[in-house]
C-alpha cells in the first residue's frame, strides 16, 4: 500500500512551490515562495523512485534520510517525516530554504537524471518542518541527566550553534561567546530576509536558549575577553567563528567612497530590517536607493547583493562576472530570480580600475573571453585587448569571497596552527586542533563554505568533545 504511493514521478510533474510575482516581491524582504498545501506536499514527495542507492542522500553532506522522510511525507505522516529530517539535520527549516539544493540533493536526483524533473526535495523540507513549528512538534532541548562539564564556542553562527545543540542534548553546560549583537552569524546578518526570514532564525536560538545554552553576545574575542580566560573557563573550547576579512581588488580608488564590502552592505541591510537605526543607511552610504549600483562576483553572496539593491529601490543594478553564466559559482536559481527581478548581468566583464570624483562614478570593465581550463577545471578568462568600456555606478560592492581573520594574532595565543591558507588546522575526523582541548569546525576550517557543511562540522566536532570529555583527567591532558 505505502508503496503505491510513490513512484509517481512518470504521472506527476514536477512543482515548485508558487513564487510570489516579481514585481510585488521586489518591493519587500518576505521569502518569494509560498508554502505548499498539505496534499501538494504529499503529491510532490510521492514523485521519489525510492531508488536502491540514493544519491540525493550520498550527496548531501548531513546525509539525510530523504527518500524515508519523502515517503512518510506522502503517506501523511507528517511528524514522524519531521523527526527523521531533524534526526540528522540541526536546522532543517533553515537549509530547505538556503541549500543549493540544485547543486547537493535535488541535482543528483535519480529521476531528474532520466528526464522527468527532480523531487522538490528542498520545499519538502521546508514544508516539514515549518508544520512542525505550527504544530509544537519542535520542543526545547531536555537532558536526560545534567553533566558538570562545560564547553565554550567562539561563534554563534551555524557551526556553533549546531554543536551546542548536540552538546546541550547530552547534558554538557554550554556557553557560546559571539561579538554581534545578535547569535546567528550568517544566519542573521548575512542572509537576506528574502531568502531566509528572521524570525525562522530567532526561533531556532530561543529554542536553545530555553534549553539551557548560554550565550554571551557582544563579545569580542581577544579584546573583551581573551582567549586563554575562556579556556579557562571551559573542559573544552570549540572555534566556530567563521570567516569575514572579505577579499579586495587591487587598485589605489578600491576604497574610495561608494565602493564598499559586501559583508558590511548586507548586515546593515539586515539590521534595518530588525529595526534597528543605523547611520550608514541612513546617510546613504549603504543605501542602493536612487543609484546605479554595480557588484562584483559571481556567487552567492553577490546574488544576494544585486536582489537587497533591487529592493531598497536602486536606479539600476548591474552584476559583473569574468567568467560566462555556465561557469559561475552561485545558484543558477538566484539567477533566475534576480533576472526576474530586474538584474541585468554582464559576462565576461571584469573590474580593472574605478573612475572616482568626489566619490566612485564608474567600474572600468575589462572584457573577457573563456580560454583553457584552470586546476578547478572551469576554463581560465582572458583579456580581450582593447575591448575595455565604463559602466556608470554610485555604489559598487565587491562580493569578492571571504578569508579568515588571523586568529592566533588577534587572540594572542601561541601553539594555535594555521594552514597557509591562514584557516585553523584541525583533524579532518576530530576537529581537534594543536592545542589540547580545543576543537575548531565550520568555515574557520575549511574556507567559506556552504551552511549545510558547517552544520555537518558542527555536528561531528560536538560528538569529538564528547568523547573527549569522557576520558580520564590523565588522558584528556596528554
Amino acid at each position: 500500500m505505502a508503496q503505491e504511493r510513490m513512484l509517481k514521478f512518470v504521472t506527476v510533474s514536477r512543482e515548485m512551490p508558487e513564487k510570489r510575482d516579481a514585481s510585488v516581491r521586489a518591493q519587500d524582504f518576505h521569502e518569494i515562495y509560498r508554502e505548499y498545501a498539505e496534499a501538494k506536499a504529499a503529491e510532490q514527495a510521492s514523485r521519489c523512485s525510492q531508488c536502491g542507492v540514493p544519491y540525493c542522500q550520498s550527496h548531501c553532506p548531513l546525509h539525510n534520510n530523504i527518500p524515508d522522510w519523502l515517503r512518510l511525507t506522502a503517506e501523511g505522516r507528517l511528524q514522524e517525516a519531521y523527526e527523521l529530517s531533524q534526526a540528522t539535520n540541526t536546522f532543517p527549516e533553515i537549509c530547505g530554504r538556503i541549500c543549493p539544493q540544485d547543486r547537493l540533493c535535488e541535482g543528483n536526483c535519480v529521476i531528474e537524471q532520466s528526464g522527468h524533473g527532480t523531487v522538490t526535495i528542498g520545499s519538502v523540507e521546508k514544508y516539514l518542518t515549518d508544520t512542525a513549528w505550527d504544530r509544537g512538534w519542535v520542543r526545547p532541548i531536555r537532558p536526560h541527566a545534567e553533566r558538570a562539564e562545560s564547553v565554550g564556542i567562539i561563534g554563534a553562527g551555524p557551526a556553533g550553534l549546531a554543536a551546542a545543540d548536540v552538546l546541550r542534548r547530552a547534558g554538557v553546560q554550554v556557553t557560546v561567546y559571539d561579538r554581534n549583537d545578535r547569535a546567528g552569524g550568517l544566519l542573521t546578518y548575512g542572509i537576506p530576509g528574502f531568502k531566509l526570514e528572521k524570525d525562522v532564525v530567532l526561533a531556532r536560538i530561543a529554542q536553545l536558549e530555553q534549553g539551557g545554552v548560554s550565550f554571551v553576545l557582544n563579545c569580542n574575542v581577544g579584546v573583551d575577553l581573551s582567549f586563554d580566560a575562556i579556556r579557562g573557563k571551559h573542559d573544552a573550547v570549540l572555534i566556530a567563528t567563521g570567516v569575514y576579512k572579505s577579499r579586495e581588488l587591487d587598485g589605489d580608488s578600491a576604497s574610495a567612497e561608494g565602493i564598499v564590502r559586501a559583508i558590511d552592505y548586507l548586515t546593515v541591510s539586515n539590521r534595518k530590517g530588525f529595526g534597528d537605526e543605523v547611520a550608514e543607511f541612513d546617510s546613504g552610504e549603504l543605501n542602493a536607493e536612487g543609484k546605479r549600483v554595480v557588484v562584483i562576483g559571481g556567487g552567492d553572496t553577490a546574488m544576494d547583493c544585486v536582489r537587497t539593491a533591487i529592493r531598497q529601490g536602486a536606479q539600476s543594478v548591474k552584476c559583473l562576472y569574468r567568467r560566462d553564466r555556465d561557469n559561475m559559482p552561485g545558484s543558477q536559481r538566484e539567477v533566475a530570480n534576480a533576472e526576474e527581478e530586474g538584474v541585468e548581468f554582464v559576462w565576461l566583464a571584469a573590474p580593472r580600475g574605478f573612475v572616482v570624483g568626489a566619490g566612485v562614478e564608474g567600474v572600468a570593465v575589462q572584457k573577457m573571453r573563456l580560454g583553457a581550463p584552470d586546476a578547478s577545471g572551469r576554463r581560465s578568462p582572458e583579456v580581450i585587448p582593447g575591448a575595455d568600456y565604463v559602466e556608470p555606478a554610485e555604489l559598487v560592492i565587491k562580493a569578492l569571497g571571504f578569508e579568515p581573520e588571523p586568529l592566533p594574532a588577534l587572540w594572542k595565543v601561541e601553539g594555535l596552527e594555521v594552514t597557509r591558507w591562514g584557516t585553523i588546522k584541525a583533524n579532518f575526523a576530530t576537529h581537534a586542533t594543536s592545542l589540547p582541548g580545543v576543537y575548531a569546525a565550520g568555515d574557520i576550517v575549511r574556507g567559506a563554505s556552504l551552511v549545510v557543511w558547517a552544520i555537518r562540522d558542527g555536528r561531528e566536532a560536538a560528538d569529538a568533545i564528547l568523547t573527549y570529555l569522557a576520558q580520564p583527567a590523565q588522558v584528556a591532558a596528554e
